[in-house]
C-alpha cells in the first residue's frame, strides 16, 4: 500500500468509536458505555492517543456520577495532549489538534461545576476561551463558543455576546 492510500485507509478503530457514539446518541447509555470499556481495553492507556482522547471524549458523556466523568474527560485532555497534526492528518477530515482544546476544557470546566467547584472549573473555562480562536466559523464552532459564553454567564464571567443561554455541552 502507498503511504497515501495508507493515509486515507479507514480507521477501523475510529469507526467503531463512531458506531458506539451513535448508539449513544440513539438513547442507549448503559450499552454504549460497556461497549466504551471494551475498546478501551483494548487500546490500552498507552495505545494511539487519537484513539484514546476520541474514546475517553464520548466516554464521559455516558457516565452517571461527576466524578468519574471528570476522570474521563482528564483521559482526553491528557490524550490530546500527547497528539500531533501529523497524526490527525491521518484522518479525512479531522480537526487540528488546537482545535480540540475548546471542547476538552469546556467540559473538564462543565465537570468541576457538577463536583462544586469553581475555581477549577474557572481555570478550565478560561483556557476553553482562550483556544477558542481554533474554532472554526461553522456549526461546531458556534455551538462551543456558545457553551462557553453560557458557562461564563453560569459562572459569573460576564457575558461575552457569543450566545444566548441555554444548550449542551460540546
Amino acid at each position: 500500500m502507498t503511504e497515501r492510500q495508507e493515509r486515507t485507509a479507514p480507521d477501523a478503530v475510529m469507526t467503531r468509536i463512531g458506531q458506539v457514539v451513535m448508539l449513544h446518541h440513539a438513547g442507549d447509555r448503559e450499552e454504549a458505555r460497556h461497549r466504551f470499556l471494551d475498546l478501551w481495553a483494548e487500546i490500552g492507556e498507552d495505545g494511539d492517543p487519537l484513539h484514546r482522547c476520541t474514546l475517553a471524549h464520548y466516554m464521559a458523556d455516558t457516565q452517571d456520577e461527576p466524578a468519574d466523568e471528570l476522570a474521563w474527560d482528564l483521559r482526553a485532555l491528557t490524550a490530546a495532549e500527547e497528539l500531533t497534526d501529523d497524526r490527525l492528518a491521518e484522518h479525512e477530515g479531522a480537526l487540528a489538534v488546537r482545535a480540540l482544546y475548546p471542547s476538552l476544557h469546556l467540559n473538564l470546566a462543565a465537570d468541576y461545576v457538577k463536583l462544586g467547584r469553581p475555581d477549577p472549573a474557572r481555570s478550565h473555562l478560561r483556557r476553553a476561551r482562550s483556544a477558542a480562536d481554533a474554532l472554526a466559523e461553522d456549526s461546531y464552532g458556534d455551538g462551543v463558543r456558545a457553551a462557553i459564553s453560557r458557562l461564563e454567564l453560569r459562572l459569573g464571567e460576564g457575558d461575552t455576546g457569543w450566545g444566548p443561554p441555554g444548550g449542551r455541552r460540546a
